[in-house]
């Protein structure tokens, strides 16, 4: 019966390698949901482009108030409601900027700081044990 607590060839635990892949998995889908925020942002400004570009074409037709509207309703506004009452709300460069700097990057720091305390900086922990595994077995170890 396994404890968690079996040495592998890395010196770390059962416990110890399961917890580092963890805080990697969580890490990779964060750095995907990052990837999903700069397609956020880039189809954002693509949409917000192509009003712009309406708002020329529908003053050249006469539409003013309509041109008008997407100027001053549209186009300055933001993506997200502000909390404060004066501001039109965050854009998504905002959005982008303060999930990489407040969140991302941080989580970032924490998982190279679990892995420098807990595997002398080596990352990837449970994939390499894995890796080792395959190779010895394929080996005929």
């Amino acid at each position: 019966m396994s404890t968690g607590n079996e040495a592998h060839d890395s010196g770390l635990s059962s416990v110890e390698i399961d917890a580092l892949h963890e805080i990697d998995l969580g890490i990779e889908h964060l750095h995907r949901a990052h990837g999903h925020l700069v397609a956020f942002h880039h189809a954002t400004g693509r949409g917000m482009d192509h009003l712009a570009e309406a708002e020329h074409r529908l003053r050249e037709a006469g539409h003013d108030d309509l041109a008008n509207a997407i100027r001053d309703d549209f186009l300055p506004r933001g993506v997200i409601e502000s909390a404060h009452p004066d501001d039109q709300g965050r854009w998504s460069y905002d959005i982008l900027e303060t999930y990489q700097d407040e969140f991302l990057d941080d989580i970032v720091a924490f998982g190279e700081r679990a892995s420098d305390e807990v595997a002398d900086g080596q990352r990837h922990v449970k994939e390499r044990t894995q890796e080792r595994d395959w190779k010895r077995r394929a080996g005929g170890e």
